[in-house]
């Protein structure tokens, strides 16, 4: 009875220390989640303003491109760790046959996308913090835009989970080449400029995709992370109940230890008693 008190008690220990790093892993997720959304409206300015610029240059009369066809990229943004229940395989269901060309972001998006076929042609890890972001969008607009000199590819869509309605949402949109329509309207007159026309729009071009990239891997991380938050959450509540489960066998056991305890004194009196009346007898 008091081995299996102590297995018990072992048991509940080694519970609530699961259930420690549980809560901890949850508020660490949560932490990046809420300063990667903050960071996407800091973006979404940053890519306004670029969007005002290059139409601007463009002016109103530029009419839109026609779609390209040719050779397709997709972007994918999968997740970077574990414990974050189906976030990669539900993006990597959305991919209904395999592109030209795939980069792929996400060390455990790889692992899963090898395991059904998928061969990418580029990967990347996504950082730990979303301070890495733009840094990590430096290197995918590098490798697009090389893929793209090469001529490995003619147009690219990204695939991404963003928050939407307060709720991690998949979403599949063109970003090369640059949408037009996208950019606001302007009726004011070309600006007169040092550079040639035909360069600041190609820069600007160059930073508007920039910003357009940074802002899904911003989306993508801030949605992992969310998935991550809610299956700790998940996990907290079933250690929770478990720990009900082991305190209350404990309990329970405690009650039958002393229970036996009060059996065996009061057999033991009775005992004492009958000894000494057939002493008292002799």
């Amino acid at each position: 009875m008091t081995e299996r008190l102590a297995d018990i008690s072992a048991r509940i220990e080694g519970v609530r220390q699961l259930g420690a790093v549980v809560n901890a892993m949850k508020g660490i997720a949560a932490a990046r989640a809420h300063q990667a959304r903050a960071q996407v409206a800091a973006v979404d300015s940053y890519a306004r303003t670029i969007a005002a610029g290059l139409s601007a240059m463009i002016g109103h009369e530029a009419e839109p491109a026609p779609s390209a066809r040719g050779r397709e990229a997709l972007l994918v943004f999968c997740a970077e760790q574990g414990f974050a229940g189906s976030f990669s395989e539900r993006v990597l269901d959305s991919i209904d046959h395999a592109p030209d060309c795939l980069f792929l972001v996400g060390t455990r998006g790889q692992s899963v996308a090898a395991a059904r076929g998928l061969q990418a042609d580029w990967t990347a890890a996504m950082p730990s913090h979303s301070s890495g972001i733009p840094r990590l969008a430096d290197h995918i607009t590098t490798a697009i835009y090389d893929a793209v000199a090469r001529g490995c590819m003619d147009r690219l869509d990204v695939v991404f989970t963003g928050w939407r309605e307060g709720r991690n949402t998949l979403v599949r949109q063109g970003l090369f080449p640059i949408v037009l329509d996208d950019l606001p309207e302007t009726r004011s007159q070309r600006p007169l400029t040092q550079l040639p026309q035909e360069m600041l729009v190609s820069l600007l071009g160059q930073d508007y995709f920039n910003a357009q990239v940074c802002k899904a891997a911003l989306h993508a991380f801030a949605a992992e992370n969310q998935a991550r938050m809610e299956a700790m959450a998940s996990a907290a509540r079933q250690i929770s109940q478990e720990l009900e489960g082991f305190e209350a066998t404990l309990r329970r056991v405690r009650q039958e230890e002393i229970t036996a305890e009060i059996i065996e004194l009061g057999t033991g009196a009775v005992t004492a008693g009958k000894r000494d009346g057939r002493m008292s007898k002799r």
